[in-house]
């Protein structure tokens, strides 16, 4: 298959180049061009909206698309031979409006299925089946619930179609496809919103689910009963029942080691990425490799190559069978065609059992696109079909234009064809010429990527080129072969296993290298774009005077460093981590992390979820981490933030021996401390010395910090109570704030009136998580507040919370500056 780069547009098989002819053909070539990019162009508005519009006006669009289709098609014609720019627009605005009102009419019916607010956290008995294969999770089993019917007190009440639900204490796993009667309680798809941080709510979207809950299993509730069994979704039921018998058939499954290298064959055979520990992981993103351990393309078009051989050999051998000529397969379908379409349709087969990803779905189309053009005798520019594969991608799922893979993928593939590096031409047949191009392919796509990466995460791999040369031919050609061969016969699971064994203990020695990655702050989007052309240019087989024309475009994003307060003023950023606390101060040259947040789960916290990430993109050293004390919700996150911070000092209340792993001893905060970083003042105010003996509890031992300038100044309280506040108010110790971060995230046991008539609060935050399960904020804690005339910004309703001593007046909220019609906006 190899990528034809001349001017052809759609010319019959043996007039590649010719552009001319009537005028239909080149009406054809013109819509060909611009509808695809229009459609990009329409997506891209659309998924960019703070609010959907009226259907009315969506509806509008798409019948103006249609309208502007003909009359281009009409202005073409009338051009004659010309350039017919009139044509060009009107198909490039019809390719807009056609992309931007599908869209908006999908998005219109699926917020329509929102789920109402007063069935939040109603126990609700629910009928319907499993429609997703479930996941493990630390204390029990997530999977896809589509609902046929709800009831609330025995009425009958409408649902979200499509549900995600928790069951803790399973003993099993529910299996896909099976019908279910059980007791849920749920409430509106809701996650936590930072900057550059992952975007949950735009997730559930894309997997049309509108509703979030939990079974019910409590002694008053009806225990959940299976009605039926397996009756539907056949593929989920087949993905659920290979990866659990590669789970299950693993070889010393006792053992750690080979449980994880048993999940990484999972997750290739299956498409299931939450069978991979996190530890591996950090490995595969240290190296540059994560890619290659889900499905990939390379995975795609490698089982597509093998298919088609399959195919094609089966149809030749099946002419020699003695068929009637009337009914001989092969003398109706040539072998090659066969083999191409069978290659094709068994590719696409694989990508729905994988799961559907956006790799899978971009080479499934890729590869469809060169199939027909070929059936169809015709043969477009490689540049034509990478761009119908994109608008065919974004017109099955729109809002895949938003996800880092669909970049990745696309600009990669583009490249390739690009500079012509035979991505898809037949390898030559000499060892060393394939070593040649695999080397070069290599190279060409790191060069262009590296910039993608920087700007989409942060962070590239500098060995990446070192650990992809060892790792695609081994994983493309050993390990993902007997993975799949697998299903037919298991033992070649265990095969797959001990052949990822050697490339594991390589891709760790190579993370494990001091300068393994390097990572930079997140630049606006307008140079990481410059950046991506700069390397693309660069990677393009051009002379070398007109490829060092790309240095330029590239060094802006490597030199940006995002602005800081100045000197003798501070910031804070309240980072949105659901229940628990972790809280940012920066000045002008120093940076503070008041807590470290919740850990969710043994496999996810705060600290890996929510904190390195931002602390990537915003280019901080963290100088001080101040953990306020032991409760796991204030210092869930404090080992990923050390491992990536190992310079960061510590300050605490936390008694010796109670710290969390990982963290290391820490000096004790002890009321009377002082600094002061570039003209910032901070002092801890308590716990005294008196204190330690006389707490009761970890709450009350909390480090509260008080940091300001003569213009402004903020009380961080952590979790003391009402007794500790009115020790510091009896004190008479320097209370006085501008801002507090409400004690105890709004429990009614703090939050007293004398401390807040002491501390005289402008502004108050609290950082809680959506409807948690200890109901804070308390809604007597919030009429005092109200009282005082305090204004309020919870992490629920404002996600991340953004506060500078230059404007002490105003607070910023995530939700409120980056609102997109799919976020939830609580009531």
């Amino acid at each position: 298959m190899t990528a034809d780069t001349g001017p052809g547009i759609a010319s019959p098989a043996g007039h590649p180049g010719r552009t001319g002819g009537s005028a239909p053909v080149q009406t054809m070539a013109v819509a060909l061009i611009a509808l695809p990019v229009g459609w990009l162009l329409g997506t891209a508005s659309q998924v960019q909206q703070r609010a959907l519009g009226p259907v009315a006006g969506y509806g509008a669009a798409l019948a103006a698309a249609a309208a502007l289709a003909a009359c281009a098609a009409l202005a073409r014609r009338r051009a004659g031979r010309g350039p017919g720019w009139a044509a060009v627009a009107g198909w490039l605005l019809a390719g807009a409006l056609a992309a931007w009102g599908g869209a908006g009419l999908r998005a219109t019916a699926l917020q329509a299925q929102a789920l109402a607010s007063a069935l939040e956290g109603r126990d609700l008995v629910l009928t319907g089946v499993v429609s997703r294969m479930p996941q493990r999770g630390e204390a029990g089993w997530r999977f896809r619930f589509d609902v046929e019917q709800a009831r609330l007190d025995g009425a009958p009440v409408a649902l979200p179609p499509r549900v995600q639900l928790a069951w803790y204490g399973a003993a099993a796993a529910p299996r896909a496809g099976d019908r279910w009667q059980l007791t849920a309680r749920l409430k509106a798809p809701h996650g936590t919103l930072n900057p550059h941080g992952f975007d949950y709510e735009l997730w559930l979207w894309e997997q049309r689910v509108r509703a979030t809950g939990y079974v019910r299993t409590g002694p008053r509730d009806a225990p959940p009963r299976r009605l039926e069994e397996g009756v539907a979704h056949p593929v989920e039921r087949a993905r659920q029942a290979v990866r659990d018998r590669i789970l299950t058939t693993a070889p010393l499954v006792d053992d750690a080691s080979a449980r994880r290298l048993a999940g990484i064959v999972a997750a290739l055979v299956t498409g299931d990425q939450a069978v991979i520990e996190r530890a591996d992981w950090d490995v595969f993103r240290a190296t540059g490799v994560a890619h290659l351990m889900s499905i990939s393309g390379l995975h795609i078009t490698m089982f597509a190559w093998l298919a088609a051989g399959v195919v094609g050999a089966l149809w030749r051998r099946a002419a020699r069978w003695g068929w009637p000529p009337r009914f001989n397969p092969c003398l109706r379908v040539p072998a090659p065609w066969a083999a191409l379409a069978g290659g094709v349709l068994l590719a696409a087969a694989y990508a729905v059992f994988s799961g559907w990803g956006v790799p899978a779905q971009r080479t499934v189309v890729m590869l469809a696109s060169v199939a027909l053009l070929r059936l169809a005798g015709l043969r477009w520019p490689w540049w034509m079909s990478w761009l119908w594969a994109c608008a065919a991608v974004l017109a099955l799922d729109p809002w895949a234009l938003l996800q880092a893979g669909f970049w990745l993928s696309f600009v990669a593939v583009g490249v390739l064809f690009a500079t012509d590096s035979g991505a898809y031409d037949v390898m030559p047949k000499a060892a060393i010429g394939r070593f040649h191009r695999l080397l070069r392919e290599q190279a060409v796509v790191t060069l262009a990527l590296t910039p993608l990466s920087l700007m989409l995460f942060g962070q590239a791999s500098v060995v990446g080129l070192l650990a992809n040369l060892v790792a695609i031919p081994w994983v493309t050609l050993v390990v993902t072969p007997l993975a799949l061969a697998g299903v037919l016969w298991a033992p070649l699971w265990s095969a797959a296993a001990a052949a990822l064994q050697p490339l594991a203990a390589l891709l760790q020695w190579l993370a494990a290298w001091p300068w393994a990655q390097v990572s930079m702050a997140a630049a606006p989007w307008p140079l990481g774009a410059a950046a991506v052309a700069g390397g693309v240019l660069l990677a393009l087989r051009w002379p070398w005077p007109l490829r060092l024309a790309g240095v330029p475009l590239v060094l802006p994003l490597l030199l940006w460093q995002p602005a800081r307060p100045a000197p003798g003023e501070f910031d804070l950023l309240a980072a949105d981590v659901g229940q628990g606390s972790a809280v940012l101060v920066r000045t002008a040259g120093r940076t503070l992390l008041y807590d470290a947040g919740p850990r969710y789960s043994l496999e996810s916290d705060a600290g890996h979820r929510v904190l390195v990430p931002l602390l990537r993109a915003l280019g901080e050293r963290v100088d001080l981490l101040v953990l306020s004390h032991r409760d796991s919700d204030h210092t869930g996150g404090a080992r990923a933030v050390r491992a990536m911070q190992p310079g960061a000092a510590l300050l605490s209340s936390i008694e010796a021996g109670q710290e969390p792993p990982g963290v290391g001893p820490a000096a004790r905060c002890r009321a009377g401390q002082r600094w002061q970083w570039d003209g910032v003042a901070f002092e801890v105010l308590h716990p005294g010395e008196s204190d330690a003996d006389a707490a009761r509890s970890p709450n009350a031992l909390s480090c509260v910090l008080r940091v300001g300038t003569a213009r402004a100044s903020v009380l961080l309280a952590g979790d003391i109570e009402a007794a500790q506040e009115r020790a510091l108010a009896a004190a008479r110790a320097n209370l006085r704030s501008d801002v507090l971060l409400v004690p105890h995230h709004g429990s009614r046991t703090s939050s007293s009136a004398p401390f807040l008539d002491a501390v005289r609060p402008r502004l108050a935050l609290i950082q809680a998580g959506y409807r948690n399960r200890f109901g804070h904020p308390a809604p007597d804690v919030l009429a005092r507040l109200h009282a005082r005339g305090v204004r309020v910004a919870d992490s629920p309703r404002c996600g991340a919370m953004h506060w500078s001593s230059a404007r002490p007046d105003s607070v910023r909220c995530e939700r409120e500056v980056a609102a997109r019609y799919w976020r939830h906006a609580p009531p």
